[in-house]
């Protein structure tokens, strides 16, 4: 049966393609809501981007016909923007009626009413929204397009039983497997049913179990330390697999594994020509147009985890000693100190093009080709940026997502745990051969991290 659609302006905020995703059903869009998108434009940031795109989306619905009589979509449905029905008088006192809010609750009741047995149904991302048009009997649901419906995300691995004998044929150089649901590039920790603590830790090349190429090696000073790290890295290092993603709490090492091969890769073994370091914006007070400076320079205070990991990798390359003292044991001392701040060391590598810091903003028309990408907080971005994104995608490039997109991580209003950009992603990425995913769940960065992690 068709139903109409009424959709919040954070919606088309949250997916600038919505319009075509309500199969035969009609799409209505209040006049307030094409206001608001007007006035967010100039925003500086993902808001500002998301509105212009929606706009652009709109302008091309607009050729096709009339927006206020409504135009018919080549693959089924109606687009139109609702002129008049602003009537109060169908809402109860109590609400503010100089909030668009309101004036948006005010036309869906109406439309409600004038179309009635039709289902009208508000589409909002606004919890608030709606819990108040819940409150005064409008239906309300939240955009479905894109959230992951599975009960828990794909984590990359899996435990396993099998023979000696299948395990010595891992070892010897892979074994012929077959399993439902096993993705490519999926871990197995395998385990002997018939030998006690002979085991081997394998990934799934879309036909055999092949076991750890990587896991001996070091990037910049630094080795994985647990399983999952050593899974994770495993992907990273493996230039065959183009897109990698790393979800895990904080502490968990995912920022610092992922820029140690970076580093490795581009300036130890040239394999990428740059390292392109990505971060959205999303600010609890002024977005990033308010702070003076260059780009670079008004991304400093965002790429903090950059740095710091930078900064650990550097005091792994220096040498280092133990050092005997008289009541106080064994402790750590440099043989020797970097000469350069962390600071110095990206600037020098920025001029020469080998390090870049960037924001989702600058990144529409580009093409980065012969690049390793490391997209940090990837759990604050909508799908439509993350494939944004992956669209950027040059021969020879390589992509890292990382994030954690549990709810209490997440800051973007327009997302939530189970529609940001990073679960999406991970989601429609894992039957490829050209991908990969871990979960990260040991916190490695102290006992104090790990207890917060855990306990808070």
């Amino acid at each position: 049966m068709i139903k109409n659609y009424v959709l919040d302006t954070n919606v088309m905020i949250h997916d600038p393609e919505c319009f075509y995703k309500f199969e035969d059903n009609h799409v209505i869009i209040p006049i307030i809501c094409i206001e608001e998108l007007d006035k967010l434009k100039s925003r500086d940031g993902l808001v500002g981007y998301q509105a212009r795109s929606a706009a652009r989306e709109l302008s091309i619905i607009r050729k096709m016909g009339s927006l206020s009589e409504g135009v018919k979509l080549e693959g089924g449905g109606t687009v139109r923007i609702e002129l008049n029905h602003l009537d109060f008088n169908t809402l109860p006192d109590g609400l503010d009626t100089s909030k668009n809010d309101t004036r948006i609750l005010a036309v869906v009741k109406k439309l409600q009413e004038i179309y009635a047995p039709t289902q009208t149904i508000l589409v909002t991302k606004d919890l608030y929204m709606a819990i108040k048009g819940d409150a005064i009997g409008i239906e309300i649901q939240d955009y479905q397009n894109d959230k992951v419906t599975a009960d828990e995300l794909y984590k990359g691995y899996r435990d396993i039983q099998l023979t000696s004998d299948e395990i010595d044929a891992i070892y010897s150089g892979g074994l012929q497997f077959q399993l439902e649901g096993l993705n490519p590039n999926e871990f197995l920790h395998v385990k002997s049913s018939t030998r006690e603590s002979h085991e081997v830790l394998a990934r799934f090349d879309g036909e055999k179990l092949v076991p750890l190429k990587y896991v001996n090696e070091v990037s910049w000073g630094l080795s994985p330390i647990n399983r999952e790290q050593k899974m994770a890295y495993e992907l990273l290092m493996d230039p065959n697999i183009h897109f990698v993603s790393i979800t895990g709490g904080a502490g968990s090492g995912k920022t610092i594994l992922a820029t140690a091969v970076a580093l490795q890769k581009v300036i130890e073994m040239g394999q990428y020509r740059r390292i392109v370091f990505v971060r959205p914006v999303v600010p609890a007070g002024n977005d990033i147009g308010y702070l003076p400076g260059t780009e670079e320079e008004k991304l400093r205070p965002w790429m903090g985890s950059f740095y710091d990991a930078i900064e650990n990798l550097v005091d792994q390359k220096i040498v280092k000693k133990q050092k005997d003292t008289p009541g106080k044991g064994h402790h750590v001392v440099y043989s020797e100190k970097p000469e350069f701040s962390v600071d110095d060391f990206i600037e020098q590598y920025r001029r020469y093009g080998v390090i870049e810091t960037k924001t989702f903003t600058y990144m529409r028309g580009r093409t980065l080709t012969d690049a390793l990408v490391i997209v940090d907080e990837a759990q604050e971005i909508t799908p439509h940026l993350a494939k944004l994104m992956l669209t950027r995608a040059g021969f020879g490039s390589k992509f890292v997502f990382i994030g954690d997109p549990s709810d209490n991580q997440i800051d973007n209003v327009l997302v939530d745990a189970k529609s940001n950009g990073l679960v999406y992603t991970v989601e429609k990425m894992k039957h490829s051969v050209l991908s990969g995913h871990v979960t990260l769940k040991r916190v490695e960065r102290s006992p104090l991290a790990e207890l917060a992690e855990g306990a808070m």
